[in-house]
């Protein structure tokens, strides 16, 4: 293990930790830590687009392919800076102080992006990712550290940690679409700043809720003797706030040339870690690749799947029937589906799994399984846009909710799956950096998913035969993809060596 991310702790030594509900307690404290930073990030997450085109538009529909592409740009290197906020965890500061240090830039830029000035905005979503790329990869690894590699717990246990993920995602859009739209605003004109300053306020909650219970963790993330010095912490901060305007170069110089920025991190990150599982022998080395092309396959599904901050809020915005019984569905509250169906489904899944035995499929063909449902809800969307469309030019509504609800299922095979696969096939000493590698890969994807739709709305913006021609593309991409991991599965299960 790399000394600087924790601490001494080995597998051999994991602390005992009171149990509850079968699993340790500090599981429990990781799960309110992550609720509210997930409360802040998807509080703001219905609103950004809608936000850039009536700020910096005026409202004119051409600024949704715009607004798109700065939103996948945002999410892209949101994931990409995990890459080097695991980095940091490994080898400068310590799991603990690196969450802390994050949670504290997240706040600052989610205030930020509340004041309506268009490079102040961007500087804010800047200081959003640097936050976040010291927060997200580092929590996350942090609850693989309660269990050894060989725990039959480990899986649920990230299971329910996403589950905690997805009850602040839950709660988020509703609260603060009520905050902006009736409380200060209005639905025709709400008020957006409202929507980021109480995003802001969540994440200081989460920041003051794992000062206070980081003590259960008994030493778990620390920093040990040589990279305690408190200077650290100064020269990280100071070295983030110089990287602030890096990033927000990045997000100026637009998704295409991001793509580009994104690709050579991924390929020097890759070459790290095929370095490091050489170094370990065949079977790390094996494992190195195996999760390499299991990454190729998340950026396909990450790419389609993340739309529902933007060409999804444009289709409900613009295209879905939202009228029923004299009220009209807020467009904000669809972003809280996908997560009433991961806390509704999920407990089903993991008892799936279990049920199965050994039939339960390997890692590799759960993915599979993943891209396939989220290729199901394009279908019905190709189905809802070319024989559902009313007299008004309008789908049902039923029809995006359960797009939403298949993608959740297909997010359910893959997502908790591979944040525990990381943590079982990175090698030892850099775990952190492979769950960056993870985050990154995710990253390229939200990239592209808003290159994606910002070619679904055009320059005029969201049309039905645009919408149309873009989710058909998008089924084929899914289906084709999931139909080839399912068929090379069992090499990749074989360079695993029997991690399931």
């Amino acid at each position: 293990m790399s000394g600087a991310t924790h601490t001494t702790h080995t597998e051999a030594t994991i602390p005992e930790f009171k149990q509850i509900m079968g699993h340790p307690a500090p599981l429990w404290m990781l799960f309110m830590t992550e609720f509210w930073e997930r409360f802040a990030f998807y509080g703001i997450r219905w609103a950004l687009v809608l936000y850039v085109v009536a700020q910096f538009y005026n409202g004119d529909a051409a600024g949704e392919s715009s607004a798109n592409l700065v939103y996948g740009s945002y999410l892209a290197l949101v994931y990409a800076a995990a890459l080097f906020g695991g980095y940091v965890a490994d080898r400068v500061l310590g799991y603990q102080r690196s969450i802390l240090m994050g949670a504290a830039f997240m706040a600052a830029g989610l205030f930020m992006i509340a004041l309506p000035n268009e490079t102040i905005f961007k500087f804010g979503l800047a200081t959003i990712i640097v936050g976040n790329g010291m927060f997200k990869p580092n929590i996350s690894t942090m609850v693989g550290k309660l269990y050894t590699t060989l725990d039959p717990r480990r899986d649920s246990g990230f299971t329910i940690f996403y589950m905690g993920i997805n009850a602040g995602a839950m709660v988020a859009p509703v609260l603060t679409e009520w905050l902006a739209a009736t409380v200060f605003g209005t639905d025709g004109m709400p008020a957006y700043k409202v929507v980021f300053i109480s995003a802001g306020v969540g994440m200081l909650i989460s920041l003051v809720w794992f000062f206070i219970g980081r003590a259960q963790l008994k030493g778990i993330g620390a920093p040990n003797a040589q990279t305690a010095d408190p200077k650290r912490l100064l020269y990280v901060a100071v070295g983030a706030l110089c990287v602030i305007p890096l990033v927000y170069t990045l997000l100026a110089a637009g998704a295409a040339n991001l793509q580009g920025v994104l690709t050579v991190l991924f390929i020097i990150l890759s070459v790290m870690l095929l370095i490091e599982g050489i170094k370990n022998g065949k079977v790390a080395r094996d494992k190195v690749i195996a999760m390499l092309l299991i990454f190729f396959f998340n950026i396909t599904f990450w790419c389609f799947f993340e739309q529902a901050g933007s060409s999804f809020t444009f289709l409900a915005e613009k295209i879905v029937d939202r009228e029923m019984f004299n009220w009209t569905f807020p467009v904000a509250w669809f972003q809280t589906v996908n997560s009433l169906a991961i806390i509704t489904c999920a407990p089903i899944i993991a008892f799936i799994w279990v049920a199965m035995g050994r039939f339960n499929p390997s890692i590799p063909r759960k993915f599979g399984l993943g891209l396939i449902f989220n290729g199901s809800a394009f279908l019905l969307l190709m189905v809802a846009l070319s024989s559902m469309v009313d007299a008004n030019n309008k789908i049902p509504f039923w029809t995006l909710f359960m797009v939403y609800v298949l993608q959740s299922i297909g997010e359910l095979c893959l997502s908790p799956i591979g944040l525990s696969m990381v943590t079982k096939l990175a090698p030892t000493r850099l775990v952190g950096l492979g769950m960056g590698g993870w985050f990154l890969s995710t990253g390229i994807g939200n990239n592209l998913s808003g290159m994606f739709a910002s070619w679904v709305s055009g320059e005029s913006g969201m049309s039905l035969s645009s919408a149309l021609h873009g989710y058909t593309f998008g089924f084929w991409s899914l289906i084709g993809a999931g139909a080839l991991l399912f068929v090379i599965a069992p090499l990749i299960q074989k360079l695993m060596h029997g991690v399931k």
